[in-house]
C-alpha cells in the first residue's frame, strides 16, 4: 500500500500550522514549527500572497496530511461525499472522522493518526467482536471497537490506559479505557470536528 514516508515535520511547517502528526513531540519545544515557523526550502521566509488556486491547493494537502490519505484516495472520498445529500465539505470530513485510524487515535488509544494507523494495521483492534487490520475501514453508529485481549498487554495500550483523560475525547464517541474499549453513539457533526480546515476551499478546488 502507497504512503507517505518522508519528514513529518516538513508537512506541518509547509502548512504553516500544527498539524499534529508527530504525537507529543507536537506539544513540546522540539516541535519545529515552535523553532522555524515558515516552509522549507530556501525560499521558505521570502515568500509573499498565495494566489486563490494555491490557497485551495494547500486546504486540500492540509486536510489530506491531518488524516493520512494520499490524492487518489482523497478525491475518491471527495466525489463520494459530493453524491450525498447535505453540504459536500461537511460530507467530506464525516467521511474522514469514521475511519477506523482516526477512530483509534481520537479515542486516545493511539499518540497520533499514524501511530493508529500501525496498531490498526498490526491487527491489534477489533469491531463488533472481528478482527480488522484495514485503517480506512469506517465504523457506523453503534459499532464497538476494542482492543483485542492479547494485545491489552503491550505497553501502547498501557500507555494508553495510564493517560486516560488527559485527552479530550469528541461526544460522538465515548472511550473506556478500563476495558480499550470504544463506542460509537452517533456520526459526527461539522461542530463537532475540530479538525482546523476550511473545507469549503476544498469544495471550490475540486468543482473546477
Amino acid at each position: 500500500m502507497a504512503r507517505y514516508t518522508g519528514a513529518d515535520c516538513k508537512r506541518c511547517r509547509r502548512e504553516k500550522q500544527k498539524l499534529f502528526l508527530k504525537g507529543s513531540k507536537c506539544e513540546s519545544a522540539k516541535c519545529p514549527i515552535e523553532i522555524r515557523p515558515y516552509p522549507p526550502g530556501e525560499h521558505g521566509r521570502g515568500r509573499t500572497k498565495d494566489s486563490e488556486y494555491l490557497l485551495q491547493k494547500r486546504e486540500k494537502q492540509k486536510a489530506a496530511r491531518i488524516y493520512g490519505v494520499l490524492e487518489k484516495q482523497f478525491r475518491g472520498y471527495y466525489n463520494e461525499a459530493n453524491r450525498l445529500q447535505g453540504k459536500t465539505g461537511d460530507n467530506l470530513l464525516r467521511i474522514l472522522e469514521i475511519r477506523l485510524d482516526n477512530v483509534v487515535y481520537r479515542a486516545g488509544f493511539a499518540k497520533s493518526r499514524d501511530h493508529a494507523r500501525q496498531l490498526v494495521r498490526h491487527g491489534h483492534i477489533t469491531v463488533n467482536g472481528r478482527k480488522t487490520d484495514i485503517p480506512s475501514a469506517r465504523v457506523s453508529v453503534n459499532d464497538i471497537i476494542e482492543v483485542r485481549d492479547s494485545s491489552r498487554s503491550l505497553t501502547p495500550f498501557q500507555v494508553a490506559a495510564a493517560e486516560a483523560g488527559e485527552k479530550t475525547v469528541p461526544a460522538w464517541l465515548e472511550a473506556i479505557p478500563s476495558k480499550m474499549r470504544i463506542l460509537i453513539h452517533s456520526l459526527p457533526e461539522r461542530q463537532v470536528i475540530d479538525t482546523q480546515v476550511q473545507e469549503q476551499l476544498i469544495v471550490e478546488l475540486y468543482s473546477k
